[in-house]
Formats: C-alpha cells, sequence, structure tokens
C-alpha cells in the first residue's frame, strides 16, 4: 500500500474501498470482503445510510481497529456546531469506534463553519484524527483555509480521467489538502471502460482500463476510493501497486481531460436547490 501524509503526520491509505450506494443491507459483507482482500481504508457517510454495516463490519473483521482507516462525512441536515456535534456522536455509536479516522463536511452549504467548529471540537477532544471537506470549489476552499482556526486535511471531490480537477488539484497542493477521488471511474459514463487510450496503455502492463485510471490518479497524488460490490473487482481495483505508468502514459492520460463534471456543478443554482432541498 502507499499512503499520503496529511498536514498533521496522520497516514491515509492512497486506495480505499467506497461504499456509496452500497444498500445497507449488503454493507457488511462488502466491507468484510473488501478487508479480506487486503483494503484498510473505509470511506462512508452519513446520508449513505450504511454507517452501521460498516460498524458490523469493523467489529467482526478481526483487524485491529489501529490498523484500520475510517471516513466519514457530516451531512447538510447536521450542519451547524449543535446539530453536527450530536451527529458525530451518533456516527461513532453507529460505526461502533471510539474515534474516526478522517471526518469530512458533505456539502458546502448550510452553517458549515458551525459544523466546522465542531468538528475541530472533536479533533482537539481525539474523537477524530483528521478533518476536511468534500465537495468544496476552490474559493470555499481558500475561505476555510484562510479563516478557521484548524484548516482542512483533505478535499474529496468528482476526480477522473475525464475531469482531473487540474486547477483545484494546485490550489490544494498551495494550501497542503490532499485532494481525494470520488467518483474515480466515473460511474462507467462516456465510454470509460472502452476508452481506447487507457485500454492501449493497459495491454502494456496486462492491465484493465479501471487499474490503469486508478493507477494515474494515485501517480498525480490523488487519494481513490473505488466502490463495487463484486469480489473480483474488488480485488482487481486493489491490484494496481504491482506497474508503474511512464510520462508518456501519464501525458496521453491527461489529454483526456475535458475540465467539465459528468455529474453535477455548484455554480449552476438549480443543482444547488436540488441538493440543499436534500437536507430538509
Amino acid at each position: 500500500m502507499e499512503y499520503a501524509v496529511l498536514t498533521n503526520g496522520v497516514k491515509m491509505p492512497m486506495l480505499g474501498y467506497g461504499v456509496y450506494q452500497i444498500p445497507e443491507e449488503d454493507t457488511e459483507r462488502c466491507v468484510l470482503d473488501a478487508i479480506s482482500y487486503g483494503y484498510r481504508s473505509i470511506d462512508t457517510a452519513q446520508a449513505y445510510h450504511n454507517e452501521e454495516g460498516v460498524g458490523a463490519a469493523i467489529e467482526k473483521c478481526g483487524v485491529p481497529r489501529e490498523e484500520l482507516f475510517i471516513t466519514t462525512k457530516i451531512w447538510i441536515s447536521n450542519a451547524g456546531y449543535d446539530k453536527a456535534r450530536a451527529s458525530i456522536k451518533e456516527s461513532l455509536c453507529r460505526l461502533k469506534t471510539d474515534y474516526i479516522d478522517l471526518l469530512l463536511i458533505h456539502q458546502p452549504f448550510s452553517d458549515y463553519y458551525g459544523t466546522w467548529r465542531a468538528m475541530e471540537e472533536a479533533y482537539k477532544n481525539g474523537s477524530v484524527r483528521a478533518i476536511g471537506v468534500a465537495n468544496f470549489y476552490p474559493d470555499r476552499l481558500i475561505d476555510l483555509c484562510k479563516f478557521a482556526e484548524i484548516a482542512p486535511m483533505v478535499n474529496q471531490v468528482e476526480t477522473h480521467v475525464f475531469h482531473q480537477q487540474q486547477a483545484a488539484h494546485a490550489i490544494m497542493q498551495k494550501y497542503g489538502v490532499q485532494h481525494q477521488s470520488w467518483g474515480p471511474f466515473a460511474e462507467g459514463r462516456n465510454g470509460f471502460f472502452s476508452n481506447p487510450v487507457l485500454n492501449c496503455i493497459g495491454k502494456k502492463y496486462n492491465k484493465s482500463a479501471a487499474q490503469v485510471a486508478l493507477r494515474f490518479l494515485i501517480q498525480s497524488n490523488v487519494v481513490v476510493i473505488p466502490k463495487s460490490v463484486h469480489k473480483e473487482r474488488m480485488q482487481q481495483n486493489f491490484d494496481i501497486f504491482d506497474f508503474t505508468l511512464n510520462a508518456e502514459d501519464m501525458a496521453a492520460i491527461q489529454m483526456l481531460d475535458t475540465g467539465k463534471s459528468l455529474f453535477f456543478s455548484h455554480y449552476d443554482p438549480a443543482t444547488v436547490e436540488m441538493i440543499t432541498g436534500l437536507a430538509r
């Protein structure tokens, strides 16, 4: 495993397992499978409604808690100091753990400064080892970095070969924020798995398009959390540390970047209305 070292010295695996859209009833099994194949970083969220499944797997997996890296996120409906503080305790209970390795603000809406104060408090009292954000564009990320007592350590944003977030990545590097990807396979959009560039490069290393894409992101210093409910794909996604893309490979994949989201934009009022509406 390769690791990113956060600004406070915490080591974060460059590859983790995401449980977004995995039903609660399947989460425990999937996380146990992932851990059995070597995954030690598990990413969930309050809004995924499967923290309890992750917690059950943590309790049953047989791997010492200190060897695991557990991430969850505070949803908009729990924004603000009081609600966020209470939600952190609830997440700890559902995850069956005394501490969370990484806690993120899920969306940059509502009273996220109040949420951040609750997270800083949890960080100081040891309930959380690292704190960060998700879906923060450069403007709001800089705002938080400039004015919060403790700056974000991670920013999890849509990142894949078609939307590489190069400008945002530069800002994260400038402020010491670790770039993390959600949707590293773009959920198969834009012909991801049949892309000729990814598949051509993959043939050289006897790897799939998915493995090449994950390797590209990791070599670009982007943490990845691919999701799959299929055992063979979990194994395949984990098998990316025995090859290295060369400069020519990296340049070819960089050319795939469109600079545009395949999902949503926070600069679109209708999108913001939709996301904030989910808080009610």
